[in-house]
């Protein structure tokens, strides 16, 4: 099974790019975020043979599904804030696994009530992957985090000191993420410094590979035994009118 997960930074930008990735990826599942609206063209991705499920909000925020076979969703937001309409989750089967797709919060800037709100989600988001483990429920959740791990998951760990990205409790949540007994797929099979799923369209930070490692896949015990393969796809990062992110793909054993 194949499944990816791609901040497409606006479905309307960067449809024919969606389309071309669902053609020619080989892919059983996609799950896309920051789709930046209300509407989705659900009945134009069926005819090219995709189930669909999407959460959305004008503007802002945004998370799709598309799967080869059909698809449950089991919810369509994070629980434990009833006050959050922000669209950033989306947790879902198909084929007999449990995936969560999730859009976590930038946070930035660092000392306001955004930084809060992304250390909240996140412990929000602990809450609902340890309700998962608690229960022996087999998940892969995968999106774009927006924390960048460690300092080798960045082209300069000086230019983001003072970031949301990058700050001491952003990392920390995401180490409590895994400590609940999950699995950074890419670092399963990739120890290696300067693989990045992101690069600025400012300071021709593309052409020069200065990125960020922000888009990850993390893997129930049972889900990391059956990993063959996590890649960073490169090649839509270069594409015309891209996406400052590109794809990562993870390959589950059958």
């Amino acid at each position: 099974m194949k499944i990816a997960s791609w901040n497409v930074n606006s479905l309307k930008a960067r449809r024919e790019h969606i389309e071309k990735v669902l053609e020619d990826g080989g892919l059983d599942v996609l799950m896309v975020q920051e789709l930046k609206g209300e509407e989705f063209p659900t009945d134009d991705f069926e005819k090219l043979g995709w189930h669909t499920a999407f959460v959305g909000q004008k503007a802002y925020n945004g998370v799709a599904v598309f799967s080869k076979t059909p698809l449950e969703v089991l919810h369509d937001k994070l629980h434990g804030d009833d006050s959050d309409e922000q669209a950033r989750y989306i947790e879902f089967e198909t084929s007999g696994l449990r995936l969560i797709n999730i859009y976590l919060p930038n946070g930035n800037p660092i000392g306001t009530e955004k930084f809060e709100y992304k250390l909240g989600w996140m412990e929000r988001l602990y809450a609902r992957l340890k309700e998962l483990r608690d229960n022996d429920t087999p998940f892969a959740i995968g999106g774009d985090f927006n924390v960048i791990p460690a300092d080798k998951d960045c082209y300069d760990p000086k230019a983001w000191v003072d970031d949301a990205l990058a700050q001491p409790e952003s990392r920390a949540a995401f180490r409590k993420l895994i400590n609940l007994g999950l699995y950074e797929a890419f670092r399963c099979l990739n120890t290696k410094a300067g693989q990045y799923t992101f690069w600025d369209y400012q300071a021709g930070r593309w052409p020069k590979d200065e990125g960020i490692r922000i888009d990850h896949f993390l893997l129930s015990p049972e889900i990391a035994d059956r990993l063959l393969s996590c890649t960073i796809d490169k090649d839509p990062r270069g594409w015309t009118k891209p996406s400052d992110h590109t794809p990562i793909i993870v390959e589950i054993a059958a």
